[in-house]
């Protein structure tokens, strides 16, 4: 035959015959574990393969060592806790936590996605182009986005609760609303980019 001539062999002790080829689809910005692809051997070929993680202990030392800071701050600062009841502080604290989770720093804590993309044809992708997969810049984007819009937010509140010359208090309403609508367009933009075929748009496409 001619499989045999291109080897150049007379004989086979055995020939094996792939019928079918499955493939173990992996998404390139997402990537896959060892038990996923244990899971995706044992329901092909019933063999069952253990996987061993070393115990990681960096987040566990991590919030200890928060824990350790804030007891020692608090112990030194025992005979003034005035700091602790400033509604500022509270609020600026609150805020922060919001943008970090709203921006998707916990799926980045997860998933681990590479900071940007590169293209083969060399161009830079910041933003990206699916709902189910997002850059670490990407993540920097959003938070941006909604800082500036909470600022707007608080100048048109303070344009309104404040009661000192109202040609101040228009100016900043005016940049208020500035903000809001334009840095709100752009957090828009960026949700056109990732849900494909979203048909609204404010001032940017």
């Amino acid at each position: 035959m001619l499989f045999q001539q291109q080897l150049k062999c007379e004989k086979f002790h055995s020939y094996i015959n792939f019928v079918e080829t499955t493939v173990l689809p992996v998404k390139v910005e997402i990537g896959f574990q060892a038990e996923t692809v244990a899971r995706w051997i044992a329901e092909r070929t019933d063999i069952q393969i253990r996987v061993f993680r070393p115990p990681n202990y960096s987040g566990t030392i991590a919030l200890v060592i928060l824990f350790a800071l804030i007891a020692a701050l608090l112990y030194m600062r025992r005979n003034n806790l005035d700091f602790m009841y400033n509604k500022t502080s509270w609020g600026l604290a609150a805020m922060c936590i919001v943008f970090a989770m709203t921006s998707g720093q916990m799926w980045n804590h997860i998933r681990g996605p590479p900071f940007m993309h590169r293209s083969s044809r060399g161009s830079v992708g910041y933003i990206h182009g699916s709902s189910g997969g997002q850059f670490i810049v990407e993540t920097y984007i959003v938070i941006v986005l909604n800082v500036a819009i909470v600022i707007g937010m608080i100048l048109l509140h303070e344009a309104a609760a404040s009661r000192g010359d109202s040609k101040k208090r228009k100016i900043m309403a005016i940049i208020g609303l500035a903000v809001v609508a334009i840095f709100f367009s752009l957090l828009l933009s960026v949700f056109r980019m990732k849900a494909q075929g979203y048909p609204y748009s404010f001032l940017f496409k």
